[in-house]
């Protein structure tokens, strides 16, 4: 893959990457994805194409920062342990408790690994959904679709968030904190483009994000 935010030298898989749904238009979509960001212009990368399908963007760019995410964690996971990290917090404020609204309703204070377990098993599910994340190209995708991709993205936004709080020392020793605000960078400007986070949501990375993209 010749994406910008995935030539990591020694990187560590959390778990195999996902492929896009969607048939022969995801793997249009892709090349568009891979040209834009090979030329280094994040801005135009984020963009849907003129003539797209907006969901069809949403669903392929969806899995892309779901292997984004899963990839940076591999390279933290090991440093990243229920002894150093007990609840899943984002600086001193904010504390992440896990719910998926179906096997666990009520909200249960896990480590930040464990969280980042469940909120993994949680998107791949999602993504593994065909009435959700339809596989054939031209099934149409559910009425509630930018709702489950804002929810993706608020959750993927946290493993962000709990990165840079308890673990950005770790990512300067090993000599990625280029490659990890490239991929932010990536990430926030896809998700104000597309408006998939609310801006109380993004509160734990405020000052970052205001450096990427003045308000």
């Amino acid at each position: 893959m010749s994406f910008l935010c995935l030539s990591v030298r020694n990187q560590k898989t959390f778990r195999p990457k996902k492929s896009a749904p969607s048939g022969s238009k995801g793997a249009q979509l892709r090349k568009h994805i891979d040209a834009t960001l090979g030329s280094g212009n994040l801005r135009e990368a984020v963009r849907l194409p003129p003539g797209e399908d907006i969901n069809e963007w949403l669903a392929v760019n969806t899995v892309d920062f779901f292997n984004q995410v899963n990839l940076l964690y591999g390279t933290l996971a090991e440093f990243c342990t229920p002894e150093s990290c007990p609840t899943m917090t984002a600086g001193p404020k904010y504390e992440y408790r896990w719910a998926d609204g179906v096997q666990i309703k009520k909200p249960i204070e896990v480590s930040a690994p464990k969280y980042v377990e469940y909120l993994m098993d949680w998107i791949e599910g999602q993504l593994d959904d065909e009435s959700i994340f339809p596989q054939k190209l031209g099934t149409p995708f559910p009425p509630n679709f930018k709702e489950v991709v804002k929810t993706i993205f608020k959750r993927l936004f946290r493993v962000y968030a709990h990165i840079y709080h308890s673990h950005f020392q770790k990512i300067v020793s090993l000599k990625e904190e280029a490659h990890l605000n490239t991929c932010f960078k990536h990430f926030i400007l896809f998700t104000t483009e597309f408006g998939l986070i609310d801006k109380k949501e993004l509160a734990p990375l405020q000052e970052l994000i205001e450096s990427i993209i003045p308000y």
